[in-house]
């Protein structure tokens, strides 16, 4: 089953060491739309995902955040958040970046799914797209009560 989106959601597998199944691309499609929609966006919007592995992901965290190590996912937002969502043209949100590699692992660590683990990146990612952010204690909480609520009703359970 392919999902429809009103949104432009773009999607390059460019990693090889854990199959990436149409039903991930499903998965990613439907957390970005569900996100988008929890947040009251307006609009019609642009994502691109890249699926990649630890290695590609390590050398993307050290070169843009200076962090050397593998990561599981980078948000690359294009637009400035407060202009996002008002309606009309298409908004370039930004790029996300998945080690699948990475979340499988995860997946593996926290006992649930790869479908499970790859859906709370994608939405924690485009959140990152729409402004938000975890520096503080209290923007954290947000932050993650929002991944909740989103998952929740994506019926995506532990």
């Amino acid at each position: 089953m392919i999902m429809r989106s009103e949104h432009d959601i773009f999607i390059k597998n460019d990693q090889n060491r854990v199959y990436f199944s149409f039903k991930l691309r499903n998965i990613i499609r439907a957390a970005i739309t569900a996100a988008l929609a929890h947040e009251g966006y307006v609009g019609r919007a642009e994502v691109s995902v890249t699926i990649t592995d630890d290695e590609e992901i390590h050398i993307l965290n050290n070169e843009y955040r200076g962090v050397d190590r593998a990561t599981d996912v980078l948000s690359f937002p294009l637009d400035e958040a407060d202009e996002l969502g008002k309606g009309g043209e298409n908004d370039v949100l930004g790029d996300i970046v998945i080690s699948l590699e990475r979340a499988q692992a995860q997946a593996q660590e926290y006992g649930h799914s790869l479908e499970r683990e790859v859906a709370f990146l994608t939405v924690h990612s485009v959140l990152h797209l729409l402004g938000y952010d975890h520096m503080s204690e209290a923007e954290e909480t947000e932050m993650f009560d929002r991944q909740r609520e989103i998952l929740d009703e994506m019926r995506i359970r532990r």
